[in-house]
């Protein structure tokens, strides 16, 4: 394992920019519970000041990240932003404390939310705005034909949704083209495996969340752990490699407080798993979630 650049993840396409397929969420520079600013307000510039560096110049945030701190740190980071930087962010989510969570989808909060990020990130138009989460309490289609509204409006140039189905992503599709779809997936977790394999057909970006989890697997004398040996990387990079190969519209971004941990993540675009490994990791971690969802039943 040689290579330190994202650009070794390959390209995906959204709207007018290609992008790394490896990117970084920028949930990890707030403080504990998301909340506030990171312990280390020096460290989290770094990390953001390093990303270039390492080809990476895909960025995803969200307004709720802090809040606001995110889409604050990005701006003082990043800007002036490189021409070939797609900075993706999200609304939808009211935070109310640390680890404190709450849908708000009414049209006007959802519009509102959007002149708050295009102040806080200094930029005219978001190249990748998401929907955090359709609120059960607001009909779907007013927060879908909100973002309509912003994308003729000239706010926002492309759109996309998180923690959704297929069916959320066609009822949506009727609005606006989706063109990222951002789930929890990983190795363990195949919660959204159907999602996945429609965005893979349709050509929308996939941005699993939690993308680096490997659970059991991970540990001493697992597949994951004799992969890691066999490639010399850690369990975090092989799960990381494993998710990048699974399909070529997936866009992992893990995220990081610390220039280290980022460093070890962009390391993992550069392994290559064979055919044989991704499938023996593949039928794995089918295994390992199947047990866990019968565990829970």
């Amino acid at each position: 394992m040689t290579t330190l650049s994202a650009a070794a993840s390959g390209t995906f396409s959204i709207g007018d920019k290609t992008i790394h397929r490896l990117g970084f969420g920028a949930m990890r520079i707030t403080g504990d519970g998301i909340w506030g600013p990171p312990a280390d307000p020096d460290e989290a510039l770094r990390v953001l000041g390093r990303l270039g560096d390492l080809g990476v110049n895909f960025v995803d945030t969200a307004d709720s990240y802090g809040p606001d701190i995110s889409e604050q740190l990005i701006a003082q980071g990043l800007k002036p932003y490189a021409d070939d930087l797609l900075i993706a962010t999200k609304g939808g989510l009211t935070r109310t404390g640390p680890n404190q969570w709450i849908p708000v989808g009414r049209p006007e909060y959802l519009i509102q939310q959007v002149h708050k990020s295009l102040r806080q990130l200094g930029v005219e138009r978001i190249d990748l705005w998401q929907l955090h989460r359709i609120d059960p309490k607001v009909p779907a289609d007013e927060q879908f034909d909100a973002i309509k509204s912003l994308i003729a409006d000239g706010l926002i140039a492309n759109a996309g949704l998180s923690e959704v189905s297929v069916e959320d992503i066609k009822a949506a599709g009727k609005y606006f083209d989706v063109a990222t779809v951002q789930n929890r997936y990983n190795l363990v977790d195949r919660t959204s495996e159907a999602v996945l394999d429609y965005c893979t057909e349709q050509g929308i970006g996939f941005i699993p969340w939690f993308p680096l989890a490997a659970g059991d697997l991970a540990q001493s004398g697992g597949v994951v752990d004799e992969a890691a040996k066999k490639y010399e990387a850690s369990p975090s990079q092989i799960a990381l490699a494993w998710v990048l190969k699974r399909s070529p519209v997936m866009l992992p971004i893990p995220g990081t407080s610390k220039v280290k941990h980022l460093e070890q993540n962009v390391a993992a675009a550069g392994i290559e798993l064979s055919d044989e490994d991704f499938a023996t990791l593949d039928e794995a971690g089918r295994k390992a979630f199947a047990k866990s969802e019968s565990s829970q039943d």
